[in-house]
């Protein structure tokens, strides 16, 4: 306890968050046989809404001691001023902290605008955190090769400017990132050759939605505009590859509606997403989804032909996410055998697969697969996570031959997740041309 005493508060808030993850695993694992599903996804929940919060007050920190101690400390700054300044900085991280909140309270049918502001700020504070880490660094590298009084003094004022410029970039993407974030998603038209595609079915037009996250801040209004730009393709096929929803369908039933009127010749299809599991309640999505004529694909395919040529068929498989095997959810999990049972050889075969691991995974087990279909990774959507996003993934964004006879497209997703920003990114609705190779 001594020991602990004698850390800084940093120090503390990282043993923290320590324990919060480290409890995550023991209820992932030895705890989660024990309780039932829904207590286990509130369980899950609730660590992850404290997991998040430590992190953030890590960060937190670091941006009051840059943003509040020192610019307050600058010559000329009054002490009503200052007050102004340390109150508006208090609350843009109240409610940058506040975010993941509006998860479990300010879901409806439309976005809730404590939502979207709180969400914001967490955009916000992602970007600002960054180029003050970013900077920080840089000035402490110059500090190495300072000694005398003069130049520490020359990189204090250099630390305070760095300070502006943080915030003065941070303010510049925030607008870009809202603006862009706000544009319809831009249709985006791929020419894929697929080995052994019946000459009959040649070409069949496959429309690729993913990562809409319908909840706090994406609602009706924006899926209504998603569908409506779908039917304006008139798609053989509709395939949504996961992250449909952020939470459970009876806070979305009427957000979700519009997911009735898409219109596709030959079937409308979903695999889920990790999102999908985090909600608990994937057997009303896959309810409610059959109800609109949208077919779930639960480690299961569809044979799909034209009308009247049954012999020229095209397997169209899917796979449950990845984390649902993590995550213990009851009957699900990654079974790429079992999703391909009944699949031809001697017929194409395309693979959804939410995330592009699942994506490398199957293909090792099955490289007679001829396509695969993901997203998850949103095309990082917000600088500076796409790094982290690329690194995480084995595929990132867009298309990739991975042999002579296999392809794998990863969408940049149709919607966004919590943050309504997008920078480095666009948000896609994708239009695939298949044709035989």
């Amino acid at each position: 306890m001594l020991g602990l005493s004698r850390l800084s508060v940093e120090g503390k808030v990282g043993i923290t968050t320590g324990v919060v993850f480290f409890s995550m695993l023991i209820s992932r694992t030895l705890l989660s046989d024990l309780v039932d599903k829904d207590t286990r996804a509130l369980l899950f929940r609730v660590q992850f809404l404290l997991f998040i919060n430590s992190l953030l007050l890590i960060g937190s920190l670091y941006i009051w001691k840059r943003v509040v101690r020192r610019l307050s400390g600058s010559r000329g700054v009054s002490s009503w001023s200052q007050m102004v300044w340390r109150t508006t900085v208090l609350l843009f991280l109240a409610l940058a902290h506040g975010s993941y909140l509006s998860m479990f309270f300010l879901v409806g049918t439309e976005p809730h605008w404590l939502a979207v502001l709180s969400f914001t700020c967490l955009g916000i504070y992602v970007i600002l955190l960054f180029f003050l880490l970013t900077f920080g660094f840089i000035n402490r590298i110059h500090g190495l090769f300072k000694s005398s009084m003069r130049d520490q003094e020359q990189l204090v004022g250099s630390s305070t400017r760095q300070t502006w410029l943080a915030l003065i970039v941070t303010a510049l993407l925030t607008v870009y990132g809202l603006v862009n974030a706000a544009q319809p998603p831009q249709v985006v038209q791929v020419e894929i050759p697929l080995e052994k595609m019946p000459h009959s079915m040649s070409p069949l037009r496959l429309v690729l939605l993913s990562d809409i996250h319908l909840g706090p801040t994406i609602g009706r209004s924006t899926l209504q505009r998603i569908i409506t730009m779908v039917n304006q393709l008139e798609p053989d096929l509709v395939v949504i590859v996961g992250d449909l929803t952020d939470s459970q369908v009876s806070q979305l039933r009427i957000a979700a509606e519009p997911l009735g009127l898409m219109k596709s010749r030959l079937g409308s299809f979903f695999v889920t997403g990790n999102h999908d599991y985090y909600t608990a309640d994937v057997e009303s999505w896959y309810e409610l989804l059959r109800s609109m004529g949208v077919e779930p694909l639960h480690n299961s395919n569809a044979r799909v032909h034209r009308p009247g040529q049954s012999q020229d068929w095209i397997c169209l498989a899917g796979i449950d996410d990845l984390e649902a095997s993590m995550l213990r959810y009851p009957g699900h999990g990654m079974d790429v055998e079992q999703a391909l049972s009944g699949c031809s050889t001697e017929h194409p075969i395309i693979l959804l697969a939410h995330q592009p691991r699942a994506a490398k995974q199957a293909l090792l087990q099955r490289p007679d697969i001829n396509l695969v279909l993901s997203g998850h990774t949103h095309g990082g959507q917000l600088f500076p996570l796409t790094i982290l996003a690329f690194l995480a993934n084995p595929f990132f964004c867009g298309l990739y031959r991975v042999s002579d006879h296999t392809h794998i497209y990863v969408t940049p997703g149709t919607g966004y997740y919590g943050i309504p920003m997008r920078i480095g990114s666009r948000a896609e609705i994708t239009e695939i041309i298949l044709r035989p190779a």
